[in-house]
């Protein structure tokens, strides 16, 4: 049996950047049984280079070290992983701006659209509010006659 580190196979990784969400995957595996792995007593650094914000400083995180066996399932599944991890992540959604509808990177008809919505939905909850605090006030002071 080959035995390995946690350590090591986080080297292997495509993109170091995405080593915590890695660690998370393999321990999820670990747990859910998909290959064996148990931890060990020191910690290990890992590579991803974290921001604090409002700052430039980085910081690195320790994590657990974990002792694994080399199976050709776990090789089929660190090829998976790595590969899933390594392609780019989508950005969030473009935050609306006048750049951003000038450069066409937001459609603005549909942002209006979007607007439309939420403040009709807004109109309507401020509606029901009303007629609900007004039944409310009509039954209670029938009540005390």
């Amino acid at each position: 049996m080959a035995y390995k580190k946690l350590s090591e196979q986080v080297m292997e990784l495509s993109n170091a950047q995405r080593s915590d969400t890695f660690v998370k995957l393999f321990q999820e595996a670990v747990r859910q049984g998909k290959f064996d792995g148990a931890y060990l007593p020191e910690r290990f650094t890992m590579p991803k280079q974290y921001t604090r914000r409002g700052s430039d400083d980085t910081y690195q995180r320790d994590t657990r070290e974990m002792l694994f066996d080399c199976t050709p399932e776990f090789e089929t599944w660190f090829e998976e992983t790595n590969r899933s991890l390594a392609a780019p992540r989508r950005g969030g959604n473009i935050k609306p701006s006048m750049e951003a509808v000038e450069s066409g990177l937001v459609d603005f008809k549909s942002l209006v659209e979007e607007t439309r919505r939420k403040m009709q939905a807004s109109y309507e909850k401020g509606q029901a509010l009303g007629k609900g605090r007004a039944k409310t006030t009509r039954t209670t002071k029938t009540k005390k006659k």
